[in-house]
C-alpha cells in the first residue's frame, strides 16, 4: 500500500512549476546557518548531532528517482523548525539525491505568504520542495499533521505555557521521525515513486 501523505503536505496548482531558481541561490546550507543560530542554539545542535535516520527510511529517500532540492523557511528562534529541520538536513547529508539549503522567513516574506498555514498564517518551517531544475513541486509545514491536528484541538484547551511544554514533550519522544516520514513520502509522491509497506 502506497504510503498516504500528512495533511501538512501541499500538492498546489498555482505553485507547482514555479521556478524558484532565484529563491535557492539566496539560500544558505544547513552548514552555513547552524553557527548562526542564537536563539534555541542547544536544540538546534542537539538534533543535529542525536539525528538517526533509519535504514528503511534512508532506503526509500535514496531510492527516489531524480534529485531534489529541500527549500526551508525557517528562523532560529522557530522551536518547531529546531525540533525538525536538523534532521531533515541530515537525511540531505547522507542522501545522494537530496540537498537542503534554507532562508530566513521575515526576509523571504513574500515567498513565505504563498506558503500560509491554513491560507493564513506565517508558520515556519516550511520545507518547499523542488525538482532538478528548480521548479516547485509540493511543501510541508508546519508541524508533523498528529501533532498539529492535537494543538488544534485538545492542545487549544490548555494555557499557552503549557501547551507549548506538551509540544516540547512530542517532539523529544518522536525524535523528528515522523516529520521525516512526511517528508520523504512528499518527495516519493512528488516523484512518482511508490513505497509499499
Amino acid at each position: 500500500m502506497p504510503a498516504t501523505l500528512a495533511s501538512t503536505t501541499h500538492f498546489d496548482p498555482l505553485l507547482n512549476g514555479r521556478d524558484r531558481s532565484a529563491d535557492w541561490e539566496r539560500g544558505v546550507s544547513f552548514e552555513d546557518f547552524l553557527p548562526t543560530a542564537e536563539e534555541n542554539e542547544g536544540v538546534w545542535t542537539s538534533v543535529w548531532t542525536r539525528a538517526k535516520i533509519s535504514d528503511g527510511l534512508q532506503e526509500r529517500a535514496s531510492g527516489v528517482a531524480g534529485t531534489w532540492k529541500l527549500l526551508v523557511l525557517s528562523a532560529d528562534w522557530c522551536g518547531d523548525a529546531a525540533n525538525t529541520i536538523p534532521a531533515v538536513a541530515r537525511l540531505a547529508a547522507q542522501t545522494e539525491n537530496l540537498e537542503l539549503r534554507l532562508l530566513e522567513r521575515d526576509e523571504n516574506l513574500d515567498l513565505m505568504d504563498e506558503h500560509l498555514t491554513g491560507g493564513t498564517a506565517r508558520s515556519i518551517p516550511v520545507v518547499i520542495l523542488l525538482d532538478a531544475d528548480y521548479n516547485e513541486r509540493a511543501w510541508w509545514g508546519s508541524r508533523p499533521a498528529d501533532l498539529q491536528a492535537w494543538v488544534k484541538t485538545a492542545g487549544m484547551e490548555l494555557e499557552k505555557e503549557e501547551r507549548y511544554k506538551e509540544v516540547r514533550k512530542w517532539y523529544a519522544r518522536d525524535k523528528a521521525q515522523t516529520t521525516l516520514h512526511e517528508i520523504v513520502t512528499m518527495i516519493e509522491h512528488a516523484s512518482g515513486t511508490q513505497h509499499v509497506g
